[in-house]
Order: structure tokens, then C-alpha cells, then sequence
């Protein structure tokens, strides 16, 4: 197994360099075998194939990026790290522009790639710290749909921006109207309204142990309802 992995890890290696590169064009089976010195049977044995192979390179760029970042811990204000989580992605995008289209349109449409995965559970439990400080203004999967969305849009049309024609605020413009619209300015008072309410039972739903799973999935549907009426 260990021999497998480092096996796994130098080709990912070798193939995150013909990527940042060449492009995705540069990611034939045959370049990427060769630059890693095995054989092509050895990558399909690892990969399956080629859509396997970009998408373990997309989640390895990914992973290196947020060895760099995780080293600084959550501080006590969850609407800052959400600010702060916004700008390391678009951060990353732009730094590493070859991953982050690999990461977020090589996929087949209605499926997600594994780094792209991993970054929405990132995000999600950002978010879901707002909730729990009673201010996010709607339910945590639209607020994240809604930053997601937003943000990979603003930072895939600064990547197909030619660098010197790029308006770097757009970015923090886009930030802020997006926090604007799910995060109220202060923590609710206990007697805010039932939207607020729901948000705030739904980020604790998981601590009620007295339900079973399929009353628990039920009371999230209906608590979202609630949040985003």
C-alpha cells in the first residue's frame, strides 16, 4: 500500500506541474505517465481513467492550497471568516487558475468534483457559524448556494480577463453585496421573527437527539421553508 501511495502521489505531482504548465491540454495519459515514470497501465490502475486522473489532480492543487491556509484558526467573529474564506477562494482561482477551472467546470453537468465537494463543506461550515450566532438572515444551504455561486462566477470571469485588463474589486464588490443579503447587521433579539428563528433551530437540529433520522431530515425541510419564506 505504501509503495501505492507514493506511486499515486508522484504522479499526481508530476502531473499538477504539466497543468500549471501546459494547460489541461498538456494532461494526456501518455505526457502524464512519462513524466512520473511508470507506465500508462499503472495510471488506469490507479485513476480508472482519464476523467479520475483530473479529477484526483483538481482535489491535489485544491488540498496543497488549503495546507497554506487552514494554518490560521477561526477567530471569534464567524462574518469575518466568512469574508476571509471569500477572498482566500478568490485567491486561489487566481493563483492557481488551471486547478480552479478544472475544479469547478470539469465535471459532467448535475455532478461535483471531489475538491469541489470538499470546498462547499468548507463553506458550508462557515456559514453554518453564522447561523448558530443567530445572524445569518435565511437557511444555511441557500446562503451557501448563494455565496458559492456568486463566487465562482466573479472569480471565472477574472480568470478569462486578461490580467492587466482585471478590476480586482469586483471581487470585494460582490463580497459585500452577498453578505449584505444573508447576514443581518446584528444578532436578533430572541423575539425576531420565525425566518430568524428557524435558521437558528435549524443550525442545532443535529444536538436533537429524541429524532429519529427520517424526523430529523423532515424537520430540516420544513425549518428551511420557514427560513427562506
Amino acid at each position: 500500500m505504501a509503495t501505492s501511495d507514493t506511486t499515486r502521489d508522484r504522479v499526481l505531482a508530476a502531473a499538477a506541474e504539466l497543468l500549471a504548465s501546459e494547460g489541461r491540454e498538456g494532461l494526456s495519459t501518455r505526457a502524464v505517465s512519462a513524466a512520473a515514470g511508470i507506465q500508462p497501465p499503472t495510471l488506469y490502475r490507479l485513476f480508472g481513467d482519464k476523467d479520475g486522473l483530473l479529477a484526483a489532480v483538481a482535489a491535489y492543487g485544491f488540498e496543497r492550497f488549503l495546507e497554506s491556509k487552514n494554518a490560521i484558526p477561526p477567530s471569534d467573529d464567524p462574518v469575518e471568516d466568512l469574508r476571509r474564506g471569500w477572498d482566500q477562494h478568490c485567491d486561489f482561482g487566481l493563483t492557481q487558475p488551471e486547478f480552479y477551472v478544472l475544479m469547478y467546470t470539469g465535471s459532467r453537468p448535475g455532478e461535483a468534483s471531489p475538491a469541489r465537494r470538499e470546498g462547499l463543506e468548507i463553506l458550508r461550515s462557515k456559514v453554518a457559524r453564522v447561523a448558530d450566532a443567530g445572524r445569518l438572515r435565511m437557511s444555511v444551504e441557500r446562503a451557501v448556494r448563494l455565496i458559492h455561486s456568486t463566487g465562482m462566477g466573479v472569480v471565472l470571469s477574472l480568470i478569462a480577463t486578461p490580467p492587466e485588463e482585471r478590476d480586482l474589486e469586483l471581487s470585494a464588490i460582490a463580497r459585500e453585496n452577498v453578505l449584505s443579503m444573508i447576514v443581518s447587521a446584528e444578532t436578533p433579539a430572541p423575539d425576531t421573527g420565525p425566518a430568524a428563528r428557524a435558521v437558528a433551530l435549524r443550525a442545532s437540529l443535529g444536538e436533537a437527539k429524541v429524532l429519529t433520522e427520517a424526523e430529523r431530515v423532515l424537520m430540516a425541510e420544513w425549518l428551511d421553508r420557514i427560513a427562506d419564506a
